[in-house]
Parts: structure tokens; C-alpha cells; sequence
């Protein structure tokens, strides 16, 4: 353009949503002044004026005697602009910009340089376009290393693919379900109490799978507002709702090729499932406010710490999308139910949090080591992770102050007491005359299933398979009736 005219200055500002409008995307030459139109900047009022001008795909110019005869007339600092143009640009449809010229000799905008800026209009808009997704891609990319650096720094590891811990011992078995299913294109659910490791098992199965070079996406459905779930999963178009001043891509578009972990699938409301459904089902999305039917490839891994087939039978989670996640279910257990796992991990937590704090590695004792495997873990490994580097702050790099970090009370001696649920149980021995709670006998024929498994849950010898229920379901049930399955564990020999 500079060859064909006179140009002093050229700018391109970039129209983005709320609260943004327009803003500079690029200014010629480098380094001159911005162009007045960065005064729309904050005007929201302006920006829509020249948005309904926009509308009519036409050059807009201030001409050396009667300056602009649009509503950049009204615009502060382009009132006195004289040989300057200003025209819309389109991208599929979408205002994307605005391109403003100004020409160097201040002579009037004739036919010929209208026709001149006309033509490099698409150019230049395709240009904006192509810009924008590659920043978009640079932000994905930069928010997954960011994602997988933090998940890095939780786990004291260099890399994703180094062994988990537990891996060879409590988790034996979820691993190898994981080998099982990683190959394959099946979804995946994966049930476990919260703070038990679901995105690593999530992250080892998509490290393991052939979409590992794609996408790892991961969204916590509960903690995206009900009226925004359909927006992020699906998209939206551009004035689909108040507030989309743009196309938004959801998460589904984001993971293709790739995997899309949805932590908390319980919490989806009903409308949501529905459309969840018929994703998993045809492998195709629709952004809010559009017709228009977009093709996906994603593999999805669901995870919940509630019953969902609890849930499925209450009627709050739909039958049909259970079945249709629950193609592979993977159940991982809590930390009390694998506590071969506790030292391994003790060692892991400490060691990663002595390297974070820059000071010795402390040992770990006989009686450290008594009171953690005497101490509940509600909270599973992430509590446990929290703990030890307390333990390791408290104890200034020289031993764990564990009995501080666990809390006063809480840190008991390694002998545990009778559970609640059998003296319970002890009561239900009554006269034949006398008929006992329910509950009671519910719980007594808990704890006879776990005295028969040894506390197991889940496996070919748990208490699951020997009740014939889920296993998920079984965990409820004996939270609610107050049954630790810690509490029938076979009792291990420890070296030392």
C-alpha cells in the first residue's frame, strides 16, 4: 500500500469481547504514534455504534474539506482527520477488525484509493484471523506447560511418565487396569474419594494412549457455574448471550485429537447430561446459539468421588450417560485401604518437600511412620502430601515434627480401637423376642464382609464381589453406617 500511495500511518485494531471492544493490534510504521481510533478503546458506546456501521461493509473516509460523514464524526480526535480511511474487516462472517489509513499528502479520497484499500481488505482481515489463532495456540500451550509444571512441582517429579508411587503395591491393580484400557479408544470413569490421585491416573492412561502428543484438557465440572457449563463445554457464538461479543471455542473443540478429562461429573445438571450424551454418543458438538454441527475427536475420562449409581437410582444422574462413561470403570482406592502405600509415599512427600525448601532430607522413624499408618487420611494423598511438608517446615530441615503438623489429638498410638460399627454390631445379640434396628444389621453384615476380606474393597476378594454391589456404592454405605474398612485390615508384618 505504501507503493501505491502516500502513506503516513496504518493501523489494525483487533475487535475483542466485553469489556475490551477495539484494541491496537498493530501500528505502521514501527514505533509511530497510535492512531486517535484507540479512543474506542473503553467507550462501549462507540464500539457499538461502529459495529452497526460496520454492518454495511463499506469505506468510510474524512475527506480534506468535509471531514467523515459516519459516526466517526463524533469520535474525540478523529473530528479533524483529514485524508484518513477507515473500513471494516470480515472473517467468516465475523467482524474480527478495523484497518485505518492515513494518507501523507492530506489529498482528497478519491475512487481510486477506496478501490485500492477494497482490495487488500480480505488479505488483511485473513491476516487478523490467522494472528488471533496463533496466539490462541501459544496461550493453550503456554497454559498446558504452566498445567503440567504445576502438576509436576505436586508430584516432586522432572516428568509425566515417571512411575507413580504405588504403582508396584496398593495401586497394582488400578495400574493394570490402566495398561488395559490406555491402548483403547473406550471412555473411561474413574471413582475415588477426593484427594486420591483421579488426574494422575486420569494423565497416566492419556501418557499411555496414542493421542499422547495431543491435548490433555482437564475441566472440573464443579466448579464452573451451572449457567456458563454449556459455554465452556460446547462454545458459543458470537451474540448467542448477553456478553458474547465473539466465537468461543469450548473444551471439547480444545481437546480434539486429544483427551478431555472431566473431574466431577457427578455435579452436571440434567440439561447438561443431555448434551454430554449425545456427544459421547455421535462425536459431535454444537456451540450455543448455532445449528451448525461440529465433528469432534476426543476421548473422555470422567471422574467422581460421589455414587453415581446411588445417584443413577435417585434419579438425580442420567441412566443412560452412566452406562455410556462407565464403559471401563477404574475405582481407586482410598489411602486407608492401601496403607502398604503410606512409606512409599512418606519417603516421596518428604524427600520433594526438603528439595522445595532447599534443606536436608529428615528421616523418617519407626514411630513417624506408626502414626501415619495409625492416622485416617481423609483427605488420601493429597493430605498426606500437606502433612509432610509441614512436618519438614516445623522440624526445620532436621527431623518432622509429625505430632505438630498431624495437630494435637489427632496422631494416635499404632494400636487402633474396637470400631464403633462393631460394638454396634455387639448389640444386635438380642432376645429372638426383640428385633433390631435396621441399621444395626446392616452394619453387622458390613463389618462380617470386611472381617471375610480383610478390609478389602474392590477386587476378586473384596467385600464388593463378596455383597455383589458396586463398589463405589459399598463405600457409601459403610460412611454412612460409620464402618473403616482400615479397621479389619489383615495385619502385616514390618521389618526394623
Amino acid at each position: 500500500m505504501h507503493e501505491v500511495m502516500p502513506l503516513r500511518r496504518l493501523q489494525i485494531d483487533e475487535l475483542g469481547g466485553a469489556p475490551e471492544g477495539f484494541t491496537p493490534l498493530l501500528a505502521w510504521p514501527d514505533g509511530a504514534a497510535r492512531s486517535p481510533l484507540q479512543a474506542v478503546v473503553q467507550d462501549l458506546d462507540q464500539t457499538r455504534r461502529i459495529a452497526q456501521w460496520a454492518q454495511r461493509r463499506e469505506i468510510t473516509f474524512a475527506d480534506t474539506d468535509a471531514g467523515w460523514n459516519t459516526a466517526f464524526q463524533q469520535i474525540p480526535g478523529l473530528r479533524d482527520a483529514r485524508g484518513a480511511m477507515v473500513a471494516p474487516l470480515w472473517f467468516e462472517n465475523d467482524l474480527i477488525g478495523l484497518v485505518f489509513v492515513e494518507r501523507g499528502d492530506f489529498a482528497p479520497i478519491g475512487d481510486a484509493g477506496q478501490a485500492r484499500l477494497r482490495s487488500v481488505l480480505d488479505p488483511l482481515a485473513a491476516a487478523v484471523a490467522n494472528d488471533r489463532r496463533l496466539r490462541e495456540l501459544e496461550r493453550l500451550k503456554a497454559a498446558a506447560e504452566a498445567d503440567r509444571q504445576m502438576l509436576l512441582s505436586r508430584l516432586g517429579r522432572s516428568s509425566l511418565s515417571e512411575t507413580i508411587v504405588g504403582a508396584d503395591c496398593g495401586l497394582r491393580g488400578v495400574m493394570a487396569r490402566v495398561a488395559q484400557v490406555a491402548p483403547t479408544h473406550a471412555t473411561v470413569l474413574i471413582l475415588g474419594e477426593t484427594g486420591a490421585g483421579k488426574e494422575i491416573v486420569a494423565r497416566a492412561i492419556h501418557e499411555r494412549s496414542t493421542r499422547a502428543k495431543g491435548p490433555f484438557v482437564r475441566v472440573n465440572c464443579g466448579a464452573v457455574p451451572p449457567e456458563l457449563i454449556d459455554s465452556e463445554l460446547f462454545g458459543h457464538e458470537k451474540g448467542s448471550f448477553t456478553g458474547a461479543l465473539a466465537t468461543r471455542r469450548g473444551w471439547f473443540e480444545r481437546a480434539d485429537g486429544g483427551t478431555l478429562f472431566l473431574d466431577e461429573i457427578g455435579e452436571l445438571t440434567p440439561a447438561v447430561q443431555i448434551r454430554l450424551l449425545r456427544v459421547l454418543q455421535d462425536g459431535i458438538v454444537q456451540r450455543v446459539g448455532s445449528e451448525r454441527e461440529i465433528p469432534v475427536d476426543v476421548r473422555v475420562i470422567a471422574a467422581t468421588h460421589r455414587d453415581l449409581p446411588g445417584l443413577v437410582q435417585d434419579g438425580v444422574f442420567r441412566e443412560d450417560l452412566w452406562y455410556r462413561l462407565a464403559v471401563f470403570p477404574v475405582i481407586l482406592p482410598p489411602l486407608r485401604e492401601r496403607p502398604e502405600d503410606i512409606p512409599l509415599l512418606a519417603a516421596h512427600f518428604v524427600h520433594r518437600a526438603a528439595s522445595r525448601l532447599g534443606v536436608p532430607t529428615p528421616e523418617l522413624t519407626p514411630q513417624d511412620l506408626d502414626a501415619l499408618l495409625a492416622y485416617r487420611w481423609p483427605g488420601n494423598v493429597r493430605e498426606l502430601g500437606a502433612v509432610l511438608e509441614r512436618a519438614v517446615i516445623l522440624g526445620g530441615g532436621e527431623r518432622l515434627d509429625l505430632e505438630t503438623a498431624l495437630g494435637a489429638g489427632i496422631a494416635r498410638s499404632p494400636g487402633r480401637p474396637a470400631p464403633a460399627a462393631s460394638k454396634s454390631a455387639e448389640r444386635t445379640t438380642v432376645d429372638r423376642n426383640t428385633v433390631a434396628p435396621l441399621d444395626a444389621i446392616i452394619a453387622e453384615h458390613l463389618v462380617r464382609a470386611l472381617q471375610l476380606t480383610g478390609g478389602r474393597i474392590d477386587g476378586p476378594h473384596g467385600a464388593a464381589r463378596l455383597l455383589r454391589v458396586n463398589a463405589s456404592t459399598l463405600r457409601a454405605k459403610l460412611r454412612k453406617h460409620g464402618v473403616r474398612p482400615a479397621d479389619y485390615h489383615n495385619p502385616s508384618p514390618r521389618s526394623g
